[in-house]
């Protein structure tokens, strides 16, 4: 498959398409099509013919291989074998769950619905650290070969690298970036470094977006397309937020809740900081590298401006300070 056409192809993905690539694996659509908030992917609510709907991702070319697309899903399929509370993709009879039709390669969900989760409430927080411990539990029993890794080098030297090398960072601003990226990445490494953190398989991009909070009190989780192999704290610090005394208490509800199901290493609360910075220089790299899908400018169209850059430079320095500050104590 040429890859060039295909990312063309995607970034004009139109209704037509979408519904001729679901009816030819065997759902039947009946020509309703909503857009999904979603940019690194294509992800629309399908209506079928018999009243139902479902939720159709379509990938983005030359990101993923087939292989690890796949190992994301024998993932979410072993978590739910194991009753955790995940939005699998669907299969067809013969087991397949990821489809292709002319340059489109996409899967199905079920559509599921929910609210967000409320961030200061406790026992919420608590169920969140239960859920993440019972899928860190089956996680630790397994291996990936084709997903990456949650480290300083690809989410910060690449990341970095990427952005000094592109023309989407003034040249003033590129000078002064460049001045403080390598001591704050320096930083990064030393502190994830310090200690030989145990990994797992993770969902690797767990923030509040991708809970569905149901009515029972049960979280459905969404979207492994980020799924790694890390440290557990990756999928926790994103609940962690606010000044001290906030993120203290935040940490305590987590923690709280996940050692009911596994022991939590508190030596990875120290890598909370080093995430988080990760985390700002990989989005925007992320931007960047995607700049030419005119989704992105629609978007993010206060990226190409010196203003996203002075706040986006002033995020590093904020961060370099917290580097520096005393971890949080559970």
């Amino acid at each position: 498959m040429d890859e060039h056409e295909a990312t063309v192809a995607f970034q004009t993905l139109d209704p037509q398409h979408i519904l001729d690539a679901i009816d030819s694996v065997g759902w039947k659509t009946d020509g309703r099509v909503s857009a999904l908030n979603s940019y690194e992917n294509r992800v629309y609510t399908i209506g079928l013919v018999d009243g139902s709907s479902v939720v159709a991702k379509f990938y983005r070319p030359g990101r993923w291989t087939d292989a690890s697309i796949l190992e994301e899903h024998a993932f979410c399929d072993a978590l739910v074998a194991r009753d955790l509370p995940v939005v699998a993709p669907l299969k067809l009879d013969n087991g397949a769950s990821l489809h292709q039709q002319g340059l489109f390669r996409f899967c199905l969900f079920p559509r599921s619905g929910g609210r967000s989760p409320e961030l200061d409430n406790p026992a919420q927080l608590a169920v969140i650290g239960r859920t993440i411990a019972r899928l860190h539990l089956v996680s630790d029993t397994q291996n990936f070969e084709h997903r990456p890794f949650i480290d300083a080098d690809r989410l910060g030297e690449d990341s970095a690298d990427y952005l000094l090398q592109s023309n989407l960072l003034p040249v003033d601003q590129a000078i002064i970036y460049e001045s403080i990226i390598d001591d704050l990445l320096d930083e990064v490494h030393n502190q994830m470094d310090t200690n030989n953190y145990h990994e797992l398989c993770l969902h690797g991009d767990f923030h509040p977006g991708n809970i569905l909070w149901g009515l029972d009190d049960t979280p459905q989780l969404l979207d492994f397309d980020d799924t790694a192999t890390g440290p557990a704290m990756q999928d926790l610090w994103m609940f962690i937020s606010g000044d001290r005394r906030y993120a203290q208490a935040r940490l305590a509800d987590l923690l709280d809740g996940y050692n009911e199901f596994r022991s939590f290493d508190e030596r990875e609360i120290a890598l909370i900081e080093p995430l988080r910075t990760l985390r700002i220089v990989h989005y925007a790299a992320w931007i960047a590298r995607r700049w030419e899908d005119p989704a992105f400018g629609k978007a993010f169209p206060f990226f190409a401006e010196p203003r996203f850059w002075d706040d986006h430079i002033q995020s590093l320095r904020d961060q370099r300070i917290a580097l520096d500050q005393p971890f949080l104590i559970y």
